[in-house]
């Protein structure tokens, strides 16, 4: 299993316990809001580096 797959399935099992546990407005909070804050977090260049590998793996 690779690297990729692991964390996405650890994302699907947290949501759903997230989800069993908390409103759904809450869980879709913490689900969008941990992502982009991570984005957030970025340095200027960093940010740049990430949508330039995004757009190399997507074939642009």
């Amino acid at each position: 299993m690779s690297n990729t797959a692991k964390i996405a399935g650890g994302g699907v099992a947290v949501g759903l316990i997230l989800l069993i546990w908390l409103p759904w407005w809450v869980a879709f909070l913490i689900v969008v809001g941990v992502p982009a804050a991570a984005y957030l977090a970025l340095d200027p260049s960093q940010r740049r580096r990430l949508r330039r590998v995004t757009r190399k793996e997507l074939g642009r």
